[in-house]
């Protein structure tokens, strides 16, 4: 038998908290103390209505994509890594029964939990997608805007999911996600012990990389807005672009 691979391990960890979820237990993907420094989970929700109590307790997020996402009615919209349905769900209700809100997860557990979220909600214009964000399993040129929220972090090919995310984007295509990044000046050894303390974090970048990287992919209006100081030289952050 051979060793599972870091990104098998992601799957394992998060089909865990979903199994939790579903057991009726509240899954938290940092310590608890951390929700008061930068990982919100469900508190940057705290005005939206009409979604089951369920979808909230399984969020897993460091902050609110749909904040800056300005869906309207009728797009289609991809979140990356949805977890327990929370943010789809959400789009959903935001594009309306002419659009579509697509959730793509690793996690077989999690896509039980978000596809018994959007049921208990009457929720009809939800898909949800299994695969891995390095891998989208939709057509190009397909959506008008890609949500993530605290995901992105998590892949060690950051290039390889922008690369995706530009090909699922029809031109003019926005980009609107929550991430976990590292201060600038941060060493090595510093921003491995700050996202071995914060769960919710691996991988991270700083602004600067980030806007290096989606320049490069090929994305424009490349924005990247530290929010809330998560500690040890972390932040969540709001990261927007454009397709061209």
């Amino acid at each position: 038998m051979t060793d599972s691979t870091p990104a098998d391990q992601v799957v394992d960890r998060y089909s865990g908290l979903a199994r939790l979820a579903q057991a009726g237990g509240t899954p938290l993907d940092c310590e608890p103390g951390d929700f008061e420094d930068g990982c919100f989970g469900a508190a940057a929700y705290s005005t939206e209505t009409g979604i089951p109590e369920a979808a909230f307790r399984a969020s897993l997020g460091c902050g609110n994509p749909l904040a800056v996402a300005d869906l309207r009615p009728g797009e289609t919209v991809l979140d990356l890594g949805s977890g327990g349905g929370l943010d789809v769900l959400l789009s959903a209700r935001r594009v309306g029964p002419t659009g579509t809100a697509y959730g793509l997860d690793a996690s077989p557990d999690m896509l039980v939990l978000a596809r018994a979220n959007a049921a208990q909600a009457g929720i009809g214009n939800a898909r949800f997608l299994q695969g891995r964000i390095e891998d989208v399993p939709l057509p190009d040129a397909s959506t008008d805007v890609v949500i993530s929220n605290c995901v992105i972090n998590l892949s060690a090919d950051k290039p390889r999911v922008l690369a995706e995310v530009l090909r699922v984007l029809r031109p003019g295509g926005r980009l609107g996600i929550s991430d976990v990044i590292a201060d600038e000046g941060l060493d090595p050894g510093e921003r491995a012990t700050a996202e071995a303390r914060v769960g919710c974090a691996r991988g991270t970048l700083t602004a600067t990389e980030y806007e290096r990287l989606l320049t490069e992919t090929g994305f424009t209006d490349v924005q990247v807005t530290p929010t809330t100081d998560a500690g040890g030289g972390l932040h969540s952050a709001i990261v927007q672009a454009t397709k061209r």
